[in-house]
């Protein structure tokens, strides 16, 4: 590892934060999967491409932060039972609302940032400066999703009250 010139001794924590993260990913991609599949309703055609957009991203996601931990030297984590064990994010029911999925996502995309921001926070604590970008560039388009998905949910009434 020395042509990173990174301490293995340090990066084990940030690979410890991205393996959460990698965990909250897939869960998050599978949620994604199951909306797409069962939205129902007016807004069934807007919504169900936009799950479509966000699980592919989800999907690249996955690999980029696997691949980061690969690059780290490290082997990410890989098992569906280690992913619930580790992830912030909750499985969820078929039976929801449209409103109800996009608050959903919404309340991941707060855990999931959050997560992102503990791996920074590591990641600069151990000089990386690598995960650092990979990771700053995610926190900005979730937020930019976050966004997006509070507007399609949000009524008049509310953004004059905001």
């Amino acid at each position: 590892m020395s042509y990173l010139n990174l301490d293995k001794s340090k990066t084990k924590d940030t690979v410890k934060e991205l393996n959460v993260l990698l965990a909250d990913y897939h869960m998050y991609y599978q949620k994604l999967r199951n909306y797409h599949w069962n939205i129902v309703g007016h807004n069934f055609f807007d919504l169900h491409e936009q799950f479509e957009v966000m699980y592919d991203d989800a999907k690249l996601k996955v690999d980029e932060i696997a691949e980061r931990i690969l690059t780290l030297r490290f082997q990410p984590e890989s098992n569906l039972s280690t992913y619930l064990k580790l992830s912030n994010i909750k499985e969820s029911t078929s039976e929801k609302s449209d409103v109800e999925m996009v608050e959903d996502l919404l309340h991941d995309h707060g855990l999931i940032i959050k997560q992102m921001r503990n791996v920074v926070d590591v990641a600069d604590k151990n000089e990386d400066e690598g995960t650092i970008d990979l990771i700053g560039a995610y926190i900005r388009e979730l937020e930019k999703t976050s966004w997006m998905l509070d507007a399609w949910n949000m009524k008049l009434t509310d953004k004059r009250n905001a």
